[in-house]
């Protein structure tokens, strides 16, 4: 496939836009540098379009995560039953956004957004409070809508793209795919809560991210393609930090391999539809490496090597997990898939 005018307006946008946001969560020393990297990449990534539908949603998000993160750690968190119980039902109304399709992206980004956040409030050791976490994701959210509306004044589409429709769902698709996902992703918190896994956040965002086809026949092939997408962009965040070398500690290397890098792959992405594959796991995996674990004195070569491992264990598990309750819950009416057969 040969790519349009739209589709290269779009490559500059989201490698533009997670450069720029990582650049400046750099130059201010701003914590969690994930989320000035990865947001960009999602706004600009999984919507090629903004308008005020697309902000409101985004801003949504961010008060959904900030006071879900309030009430789930800060009063809940001393409880792990009930904080669990909570934590599903958040995660229920949010895929439940993203089953009926119509605030798909406020669902996607507060799925994400929760998730990360949830696994920082709940160690002490990342040395930030609660409040401090919140608000860095709002700042990451107002750079984030901010560089999306420069990029999309610099780089604006040559011609009007054509809406993209969404095929109905019966009741009992939307029941599967919500008490499915939900399920997953609660699991998946718990587990990692459990074993103290405090340093592997990138594997619980994988977990999430594969869930975002909704139902057990797309979620295959997107795990599948989430693992491939994260061990070519750990190779290439490995090759690209040996070729700078200590050159990595001078801001405009990094932010120049950045850039290209995620051009390049995003290519990937908008050539498949926009939908999250294997370009999209790509440059995810750089927003998630050059935004944590590159620092003044710090590389990402353990980084990207434990990325790595943990998140095709991550993956693999939390796709066991998806096709055993898929065909739980195919067993009864009320909640049988339309994929079902």
């Amino acid at each position: 496939m040969s790519l349009t005018a739209n589709d290269i307006r779009q490559m500059l946008r989201i490698a533009t836009g997670a450069t720029l946001g990582f650049s400046l969560s750099k130059l201010f020393n701003w914590p969690n540098g994930i989320f000035f990297t990865v947001y960009p990449m999602l706004l600009l990534g999984l919507v090629p379009i903004i308008n005020a539908h697309i902000v409101r949603q985004f801003i949504a998000s961010a008060l959904f995560c900030g006071f879900a993160v309030l009430v789930l750690q800060g009063l809940f968190g001393f409880h792990p039953i009930l904080m669990s119980i909570l934590a599903f039902a958040m995660f229920a109304l949010l895929f439940y956004q993203m089953s009926r399709g119509a605030h798909f992206l406020f669902g996607a980004m507060s799925v994400v957004g929760l998730s990360i956040q949830l696994h920082f409030a709940s160690y002490s050791a990342t040395g930030l409070g609660l409040y401090p976490l919140i608000f860095s994701n709002f700042l990451a959210v107002t750079v984030s809508l901010v560089s999306a509306y420069i990029m999309h004044w610099l780089f604006p589409d040559v011609s009007a793209r054509t809406p993209i429709s969404r095929a109905a769902k019966d009741a009992a698709s939307v029941r599967h795919e919500v008490l499915l996902c939900a399920t997953v992703a609660t699991l998946s918190f718990m587990v990692f809560q459990i074993l103290d896994l405090q340093d592997s956040v990138s594997a619980q965002a994988a977990s999430i991210l594969i869930l975002f086809p909704l139902c057990w026949k797309a979620a295959s092939m997107a795990g599948w393609q989430r693992a491939i997408g994260t061990l070519i962009g750990c190779n290439l965040a490995l090759a690209a930090q040996l070729l700078l070398f200590t050159y990595s500690q001078i801001l405009v290397f990094p932010i120049l391999v950045l850039w290209i890098l995620t051009f390049v792959f995003s290519r990937y992405h908008v050539l498949g539809g926009g939908m999250p594959g294997i370009g999209f796991g790509v440059i995810t995996t750089f927003g998630i490496l050059f935004g944590q674990s590159l620092a003044p004195n710090q590389d990402l070569v353990y980084s990207a090597l434990y990325r790595f491992s943990s998140v095709c264990v991550a993956i693999t598990a939390s796709l066991c997990l998806v096709y055993v309750i898929h065909h739980i819950l195919n067993r009864f009416a009320a909640t049988r898939h339309h994929t079902f057969s």
